[in-house]
């Protein structure tokens, strides 16, 4: 990740996450969400990586045979998942998006499985429901309020309310999981065919 998108270039969350990840070093492990959708039935098709940090949940997706497009701010975390893309001889497989997810959109294609894990807000949830294939997965993890005992400066905007995300799917899909650990809420759920 050599150029930085102008609009980005002085975006907080940048500056934040890019911070956060040049204190620490190496890909992270795969999410247990990840590795749980992973093994489930899924559809031909690639894998949408959201907020992916240096993600082991690309890695591990790719390892799979499966093409992994990885979004996130962080120059930093992109270059060091490619890096270990590359190294562990993935590199082919996987495409790394610097973007904003406010403002990014998923283009025409359709995933087999989108996953987050660590991001919340409901457009992106939104716009990440509409780009599964039938037969497809959705995985997500994000705070919940209760979070907020804990972390008292966590924005509310960041956390889940009561009965997300399941209240915000569109027609069509099945919840297969969903339980609160520790403050966070793991969802997976199935668009169906």
């Amino acid at each position: 990740m050599e150029d930085v998108p102008a609009e980005l270039a002085g975006h907080p969350d940048r500056l934040r996450w890019n911070e956060k990840y040049a204190e620490s070093s190496g890909p992270s492990q795969a999410h247990p969400l990840a590795e749980r959708a992973l093994s489930l039935g899924m559809p031909d098709g690639g894998v949408l990586d959201l907020a992916s940090g240096p993600s082991g949940s690309a890695l591990l997706a790719a390892w799979t045979g499966r093409r992994v497009t990885a979004v996130d701010i962080s120059e930093i975390a992109l270059s060091r998942l490619g890096a270990e893309a590359r190294r562990r001889g993935l590199g082919p497989l996987v495409t790394l998006v610097q973007a904003d997810l406010g403002a990014w959109r998923p283009g025409p294609d359709r995933y087999a499985l989108v996953l987050c894990t660590g991001f919340w807000d409901r457009a992106v949830f939104e716009r990440a429901a509409g780009a599964v294939l039938p037969g497809g997965l959705l995985a997500w993890e994000a705070f919940t309020e209760a979070a907020r005992r804990d972390r008292p400066r966590l924005p509310a905007d960041w956390c889940l309310r009561p009965g997300e995300p399941a209240s915000l799917l569109p027609d069509g899909y099945t919840v297969l999981d969903q339980y609160d650990d520790g403050g966070k809420r793991r969802f997976l759920a199935r668009r169906g065919d």
